[in-house]
């Protein structure tokens, strides 16, 4: 299916029947990455996954890409369908949060949104990375990323750039060269969002975080500060998995189940 927001199409994956759920995807993915998630859920419940602006079947983002754009995608998808509830899994996350501080969202669901908190800035890594992408090393600017978001982290970049460039020119990796570029994307989101967890306490929606307890520290900072913040929340820590738990490469039948019982 697709939508039209003021500047782009929004496209996305429909799963299921029931009760209503929309699912956002993070950064270097698409509304497939989310796929297997979506068939567990869609065992109970219609599940539609959009492909956020630049990726998949959506129109390209706009000069000035940032927060204030993807919250309006999210109000079309929600208006379009009647979709009450959302989960949202890392900037996918943080746009969930901040547009339920406007949109009418009744139950939200957040696996780890990358929010500046405390010393930690989450898009230090963004200068390198627009450096390397200006110069057309993709696979360095993805590795620039990945590893400045906590993946990897005890890989040596060395050993990782020519893994990625490999991966890139084979078959479905030719996708990782067409999403590098929109990490920006990502940090824009994630940039448009900084400022005090406090103004989440005026969220109303009930709230589910989710963390995964090998996941960088950095992001359960985050839920921890969220956690006493906002009003109608619990909190679930998955054993045994990390930031990407929701990915079709994760464990994303044990995200399912977590929220099942949530969104009921």
């Amino acid at each position: 299916m697709r939508t039209a927001t003021l500047t782009t199409d929004i496209g996305w994956r429909t799963f299921g029947g029931g009760p209503k759920v929309v699912l956002l995807h993070g950064g270097m993915q698409t509304s497939a990455n989310l796929t297997k998630l979506a068939r567990a859920l869609a065992t109970t419940h219609t599940v539609y996954v959009p492909d956020r602006r630049g990726r998949g079947q959506s129109g390209p983002a706009a000069p000035g890409h940032g927060l204030r754009a993807e919250i309006d995608d999210l109000a079309a998808v929600l208006g379009e369908t009647g979709a009450r509830d959302v989960f949202g899994l890392s900037s996918g996350a943080v746009v969930a949060l901040r547009a339920a501080l406007e949109l009418p969202i009744d139950r939200l669901a957040l696996y780890e949104p990358p929010l500046k908190h405390g010393a930690h800035d989450p898009i230090s890594w963004l200068p390198r990375y627009e450096k390397e992408l200006s110069r057309g090393r993709r696979a360095a600017a993805l590795v620039t990323a990945t590893k400045g978001t906590g993946d990897f982290p005890h890989v040596p970049r060395a050993a990782l750039i020519p893994l990625v460039g490999l991966a890139m020119r084979s078959g479905e990796g030719r996708v990782l060269a067409e999403l590098a570029p929109t990490m920006r994307l990502d940090a824009a989101v994630v940039r448009d969002a900084a400022g005090p967890l406090e103004l989440y306490r005026q969220v109303r929606a009930d709230t589910l975080l989710l963390g995964g307890d090998r996941s960088p520290a950095y992001l359960t900072g985050v839920l921890n500060g969220l956690e006493p913040v906002l009003p109608r929340v619990r909190r679930v820590t998955l054993t045994g998995m990390g930031h990407l738990a929701a990915d079709n490469s994760g464990k994303p039948a044990a995200v399912a189940a977590e929220l099942r019982r949530f969104f009921g």
